[in-house]
């Protein structure tokens, strides 16, 4: 993930930086993966995605391990997508609506 080029004076305004990144992390993983992925198995899939990346960030500061692949501020970021990409679909957005070109 990109440290952002000004440090956020508020919350508020620290959200809405994390927001972003959430926006651009969904973007390169929409384009790498597409929809197939979650819509073949829909809020359940989705649960289990998140499920799988809590059990991850969980084993990590337990064991204390240092990750050998994604940091675990990458995993938080994951988790914060698919919950994203959960209430969409949900509301039946992810499946109807496109990515602007």
């Amino acid at each position: 993930m990109n440290k952002p080029k000004q440090e956020p004076k508020t919350l508020d305004a620290a959200f809405e930086l994390v927001s972003e990144e959430l926006l651009e992390m969904f973007l390169q993983k929409h384009k790498d993966y597409g929809k197939g992925n979650i819509i073949a198995n829909g809020e359940l899939g989705i649960a289990m995605r998140i499920s799988e990346k809590v059990e991850r960030i969980k084993h990590l500061l337990v064991s204390g391990n240092t990750p050998a692949n994604e940091t675990v501020e990458e995993t938080w970021v994951d988790i914060a997508v698919y919950a994203v990409i959960g209430v969409m679909y949900s509301r039946k957005q992810f499946q109807e609506l496109e990515v602007k070109k």
